[in-house]
């Protein structure tokens, strides 16, 4: 495994690119990999793990991004750091996929939406693991979920990305109350059972699929809102989905489906 660092200049702010690229001759497709952390936090380095193993597995060149985080950075800057990356990596590497847990995920749908309004780069396919997408947090589980953090939790880093009330009907900004889902690329959805993102996810996943997106959908138990990044069988399905999309492949038999 080879991996590299670079940087793209957004606006005036350094975006860093951690990229993997297997020890595979020839071509490759790309993926593109947004970390979580809410909005706030974390780093393409926390991402290491599974953008090292998902190269490996499909195989792949595939990028973490150092988007820009709120509150310093508030929305859009975030999607404008991925829709940047997307086209570098567009011009290496293609076709392209994308990949995001938690607020990454939200980052992903939200540079799905953008790069079909501007009319490239095109995206072949998309997962999204454990993604927060609802700013009203009207869809978060109660009761039985145990570890993704609190609705508390879940409002702070909300206003830190989308500081304007406003900015929390934008379509970029709430994809579950959009009208425009159509013409976006495939999607995996991969959620935990005890996470309180949980019903947002699978709701998204059922306006997709109403909106005639092609989309698969899979639920783990045992794992933890935080450690779906990391869960073994949860990379295992995504590199599969990745197979599938980026390369033609048929599933692999050992795979989670």
């Amino acid at each position: 495994m080879d991996r590299s660092r670079t940087s793209l200049k957004v606006e005036g702010r350094e975006v860093p690119l951690c990229l993997f690229r297997p020890a595979v001759p020839g071509p490759l497709p790309g993926l593109l990999y947004f970390h979580g952390g809410g909005f706030t936090s974390g780093s393409p380095e926390e991402a290491a793990i599974a953008a090292a193993t998902l190269a490996e597995s499909i195989p792949a060149l595939v990028v973490a991004v150092g988007y820009a985080l709120a509150p310093a950075h508030p929305f859009p800057a975030a999607i404008e750091d991925a829709h940047a990356a997307a086209l570098w990596l567009a011009e290496r590497a293609g076709p392209i996929g994308i990949v995001g847990h938690d607020a990454g995920g939200h980052v992903a749908v939200s540079l799905t939406l953008l790069a079909r309004d501007r009319g490239g780069p095109e995206i072949a396919a998309q997962a999204l693991l454990g993604p927060m997408l609802d700013p009203s947090l009207t869809r978060l589980a109660h009761g039985e979920a145990e570890d993704a953090g609190s609705a508390t939790e879940c409002a702070r880093c909300y206003r830190a990305y989308l500081p304007e009330a406003a900015l929390r009907l934008h379509p970029y900004a709430a994809p579950l109350e959009s009208r425009r889902l159509g013409r976006l690329p495939p999607v995996l959805i991969a959620t935990a059972q005890n996470d309180v993102l949980r019903p947002e996810a699978e709701s998204y996943a059922a306006r997709l699929i109403d909106a005639g997106v092609p989309t698969e959908v899979t639920r783990f138990a045992g794992v933890t809102h935080a450690g779906l990044a990391r869960h073994p069988p949860a990379l295992a399905a995504t590199a599969d989905f990745f197979r599938r999309r980026l390369t033609g492949a048929p599933s692999h038999p050992s795979s989670h489906r």
